[in-house]
């Protein structure tokens, strides 16, 4: 099985110092991610990229191996996803001699992963012969009815044509769960999305950004609702 996880862990968060090594109720959170990989079954390697020996030290001792360390150029601010998931496959190429045929780049504050969701979502990128496949959550508030501000603070809506709409009535959007994505290395290009890429829908309480000190109190919150039900 031709199948990479790779867990992007660069050491250099600002807003929440350490995060991805953070304690998440007993265990840094890095280690939801790098568990439910390897019991998933569905990798050859689960792999963390990271910058910080520290991070590499956690990621082998909870099972992941760090073959290699990621450049500097691809551990700052501006460093993408896409980025990192290029260099680790040239790098295993280069300096491992190793090729996939397809990537899990699971990010490491994803306490909330579902190894079915990953079963799901690697059967839906081979049998409907995806480019890439991803979680997704449907938005709480319908987008369509937002507002923009002007520098006197006054609103403005930004689509004016649904002002009497039925909140009901419009369409509903989803946005990306920022928990993994399914990538057939065969047809990534500039981007990890496409008109060829699917979905898997989430349920709200099952999703939450990691980004702030709030976002992780509500991440603890959630995940006790979840596992004390």
């Amino acid at each position: 099985m031709a199948n990479l996880a790779i867990i992007p862990a660069r050491g250099g968060s600002k807003r929440i110092l350490r995060k991805n090594i953070k304690d998440f109720f007993g265990k840094p959170v890095i280690a939801y991610s790098i568990e439910a990989a390897l019991k998933s079954g569905l990798f050859s390697e689960v792999m963390v990229s990271t910058d910080d020996k520290e991070i590499a030290e956690l990621a082998q001792k909870h099972g992941a191996k760090v073959p290699f360390m990621r450049s500097e150029k691809n551990s700052d601010d501006h460093a993408t996803t896409l980025d990192v998931v290029k260099e680790v496959v040239s790098d295993y190429q280069k300096l491992e001699n190793k090729s996939f045929e397809n990537i899990c780049c699971i990010y490491p504050t994803a306490p909330f992963i579902e190894i079915n969701n990953l079963e799901e979502g690697y059967k839906k990128l081979v049998n409907l012969k995806l480019d890439s496949v991803f979680p997704v959550v449907e938005s709480s508030n319908p987008v369509w009815r937002g507002f923009e501000l002007d520098l006197e603070g006054k609103a403005k809506f930004i689509w004016p044509e649904f002002n009497n709409a039925r909140s009901q009535d419009l369409r509903k959007v989803y946005f990306d769960a920022g928990q993994w994505y399914w990538i057939r290395l065969s047809s990534l290009k500039d981007s990890i999305f496409s008109d060829n890429s699917g979905t898997i829908l989430l349920k709200a309480e099952a999703v939450q950004d990691i980004d702030s000190e709030s976002d992780w109190r509500l991440a603890e919150l959630k995940y006790k609702l979840i596992h004390e039900a």
